[in-house]
């Protein structure tokens, strides 16, 4: 036999229990865990709550009560719940991660209880430094009230009491503030946060004599009439979220178990800012900051609402992202798109209002949605050369939409199509020409198109060939001067006779004439492989204006020199008046235009000064 297979097998360790530095546990709750201390006070709030829906569940007429007394740095919360017996009391309140929601069969009624982590008695430790508890059953009536007592230093005690120190099933907290955190078991403080925490608790909570729910939820209240409901809910959003809201959007979904209400913005707000909004789970409020509730396109909105469905993280400060969160937002965001449907069938003007604030948010929704594309698309604002128009108006006035795709081709054309009657939509914009492009699919029958310089110069009349012939020496030398900088002249008859020229061009005319550049100023091997590249696009072209007097004025000159340093004037004017970026070339062109402008103008003929 083999030797190794002959010696005795290793002995089987011994196994050891974790330790737990309870002063540690505590500063990774207060630092880590918990986003302030004041979560302590909806910690006790919650257990005493589901001590009472615990009972409920086997005395449906127990007293439902909850009582909060504050003074001098101490804090007693009392409440009629199920209390418990000395072996539940070493079980769940000294054994950390235990929860009463996991034991006695319980399990399959956790969706009834707040609190499921077995962690939330500690939060108290980050006010407190001593913890009494002192509870008396109802599940077993005959058993004596117990009391646990627990320092910080993670010891505790237990014991007895008579009957005569618990008379009734329930449970006693009383809190003694640690040095410096007074404040937080102030009287004051502890009516404000329960009044936050616990507004729509559905059981008798009081601070004091002072109750401090406020059931119905204003969503669910009766009102006279719609418009005192509106005016009723645009307060409640004023005092929870310090806005007057457009309008109100209820946010009701059964299936998910949700209730509440979503306010509109009076003011527009990036896309990118994440949206945070107030969620109570079974009416404690669970988070101030919940940012992933709704779809992103939805950012227009700030929302309130009650849920029994969605599932808290462990510091019942925001929700589990799982398929039933997945399920609920895409739920909200459907009521907040029939809202939006109503509005467009319905109520013009107040969908006017609306657009007018958060039109952004509504084209990058319907950018990805169709349905909500063929119902909002015709009602959109757009900067047209008619105005400030939805698609729809601009539609019914012009048998083309013409549009451009970035706001400095807009520019460029808006005076002088507007003019010739020819109907442009500045493209430009976030979204614009993708939405412009997808009218047809809404409104079929639509055509549209997109301008270029072609288009632009087909409506603008034309010059008397005789005329035209007559200017031909003008024309020959104002095109030499530019030829070198990619652009053509041509001349034409147009309106606004105050425009002496304009200057146009497209994608592909600006594309070929950053490759010119670029290979101007490349070395021999990418001169080479630019030039190989060189297109057949139409170049950019200046067009001059023969009805406006200064164009006819410098028509009719003789000098050459004269002709082009007034062309390249006239170039650089349009290059400004269309807002387009100057190129290095154009900078000095407008720099050599002026000082011969100003040579010519201020030029003395000696011929005169000797006649004087």
């Amino acid at each position: 036999m083999d030797s190794q297979t002959s010696q005795p097998s290793p002995a089987s360790p011994s196994p050891h229990t974790f330790q737990v530095d309870l002063r540690g546990l505590v500063d990774l709750l207060s630092h880590h865990l918990y986003s302030s201390p004041k979560v302590y006070l909806r910690e006790l709030l919650q257990n005493a709550v589901d001590a009472i829906t615990a009972r409920r569940a086997e005395q449906p007429d127990a007293p439902a009560t909850v009582r909060l007394h504050a003074e001098g740095g101490t804090l007693r919360v009392e409440d009629s719940g199920v209390g418990l017996t000395e072996s539940d009391v070493h079980s769940l309140l000294a054994t950390i991660g235990r929860s009463s929601k996991r034991d006695d069969g319980l399990e399959s009624a956790r969706s009834d209880f707040l609190g499921q982590f077995g962690i939330g008695l500690l939060a108290c430790f980050v006010v407190a430094e001593r913890i009494r508890v002192v509870s008396r059953s109802a599940r077993t009536p005959h058993a004596a009230p117990v009391e646990w007592t627990a320092a910080d230093d993670g010891s505790y005690t237990v014991r007895t009491l008579p009957h005569s120190a618990r008379p009734e099933p329930g449970t006693t907290v009383h809190l003694v503030a640690r040095a410096g955190a007074g404040e937080w078991l102030s009287a004051e403080r502890v009516r404000s946060l329960a009044r936050d925490f616990g507004a729509l608790l559905p059981y008798d909570v009081r601070v004091g004599d002072e109750p401090i729910a406020d059931l119905p939820a204003p969503w669910d209240r009766s009102y006279p009439s719609p418009a005192t409901r509106r005016v009723a809910l645009a307060r409640h959003c004023h005092d929870l979220f310090g806005f007057t809201p457009l309008d109100s959007i209820d946010l009701d979904v059964p299936l998910a178990g949700i209730r509440g209400v979503a306010y509109v913005l009076p003011s527009a707000v990036s896309p990118a800012q994440r949206a945070s909004h107030r969620v109570h789970l079974k009416g404690m409020l669970l988070t101030e900051r919940a940012e992933q509730l709704l779809p992103d396109w939805a950012f227009f909105v700030r929302c309130v609402l009650d849920t029994d469905s969605l599932r808290p993280t462990a510091s019942r400060e925001s929700l589990y992202e799982d398929e039933t969160l997945a399920a609920v937002r895409e739920a909200l965001g459907e009521r907040i798109r029939s809202w939006l449907t109503g509005l467009a069938a319905g109520d013009p003007e107040r969908l006017a209002a609306f657009l007018s604030v958060h039109h952004l948010g509504v084209k990058s929704l319907a950018r990805h949605d169709p349905e909500m594309l063929r119902t909002m698309l015709p009602w959109l604002p757009f900067e047209t050369t008619d105005g400030r128009l939805s698609l729809e108006e601009f539609a019914q006035r012009h048998p083309v939409v013409h549009f451009t795709r970035t706001v400095e081709e807009y520019r460029q054309v808006a005076p002088i199509a507007s003019a010739q009657g020819v109907g442009v939509v500045n493209g430009g914009y976030t979204y614009d020409s993708e939405l412009v492009e997808a009218l047809p699919s809404v409104r079929p029958g639509t055509v549209v198109s997109e301008l270029d310089a072609d288009t632009v110069t087909a409506h603008l009349d034309g010059v008397d060939p005789a005329e035209e012939l007559a200017l031909s020496p003008f024309l020959a030398a104002a095109r030499a001067r530019l030829d070198p900088l990619g652009c053509d002249v041509v001349l034409r008859a147009f309106h606004p006779l105050s425009v002496p020229a304009l200057h146009l061009d497209d994608r592909a005319a600006r594309h070929e004439q950053a490759r010119a550049d670029a290979e101007e100023q490349a070395d021999d091997l990418w001169a080479g492989i630019l030039g190989s590249l060189r297109g057949s696009a139409p170049r950019a072209r200046l067009v001059l204006n023969h009805l406006n007097p200064l164009i006819r004025r410098i028509s009719s000159l003789d000098d050459p020199d004269l002709i082009g340093t007034a062309t390249e004037s006239l170039y650089g004017q349009a290059l400004l008046m269309a807002q387009r970026p100057l190129r290095p070339a154009d900078s000095a062109l407008l720099n050599r235009a002026f000082i011969g402008l100003l040579e010519w103008a201020t030029h003395t003929d000696p011929g005169k000064d000797d006649r004087r």
